[in-house]
C-alpha cells in the first residue's frame, strides 16, 4: 500500500505558524520535538515530519477505513537525512510505515509504504484513471486490466502528487 503527502514550503508559510505556542506539543511526540529543537532548519524539520505522518496516515486510513487523524500517535523514527532527501519510518497502532522524502527549496514531499521493498518501485501518474470509493479512497484504473490499483494524491498550493506502486 501506498501514501504520500506534499507541502508547498511557500504555502505553509502563509497558511500556518508553526511557531505559535502550543503547536508543536499537540502534533509532535517528545522525541520529535527535540529532533526539531535540534535541527538547524527548525522549519525543515517540521514540515519534514508532518509529511511523514501524514503520508503513513493515509495508508492506515486505506487499511482499516477508520478516519481519526491523531498525529502524536504517529511516531516517526529518522534513519537517514541528507540536504536533499530523508528515509525514515512511522509507526502507527503496531504498524510500520517506511518513507522516503524529497527536499527542495520549495517543497517537501514524502512517500510510504507499508512493504519496504516497494519503496522504490514507487512512480508518479498522471490525474487520469483515478476513481474514488464508497470511502473517498482514491483508486487508478489501469487501460489493460479491470483491476483497481492504489493510488495516493496529494495537493498542496503549487504541487500536486500522484502515486503508485509499479
Amino acid at each position: 500500500m501506498i501514501g504520500n503527502d506534499v507541502i508547498d514550503l511557500a504555502q505553509s508559510r502563509i497558511e500556518s505558524s508553526w511557531q505559535r505556542k502550543g503547536f508543536l506539543e499537540k502534533i509532535f511526540t517528545p522525541d520529535e520535538q527535540e529532533l526539531i529543537k535540534n535541527h538547524p532548519d527548525q522549519e525543515i524539520m517540521v514540515w519534514l515530519l508532518w509529511s511523514m505522518k501524514e503520508a503513513a496516515y493515509k495508508i492506515y486510513n486505506r487499511q482499516t477505513k477508520i478516519r481519526e487523524y491523531s498525529p502524536k500517535k504517529l511516531s516517526c523514527i529518522i534513519n537517514s537525512l541528507h540536504e536533499n532527501d530523508a528515509s525514515g519510518e512511522v509507526t502507527y497502532n503496531q504498524n510500520i510505515y517506511y518513507t522516503k522524502t524529497l527536499i527542495t527549496s520549495e517543497s517537501i514531499h514524502t512517500i510510504a509504504v507499508s512493504v519496504l521493498k516497494d519503496i522504490n518501485s514507487v512512480i508518479e501518474v498522471k490525474d487520469e484513471g483515478v476513481v474514488k470509493d464508497e470511502n473517498g479512497i482514491p483508486y487508478l484504473a489501469t487501460l489493460s486490466s479491470t483491476l483497481l490499483k492504489d493510488i495516493s494524491i496529494s495537493r498542496h498550493g503549487r504541487f500536486e502528487k500522484l502515486v503508485t506502486i509499479n
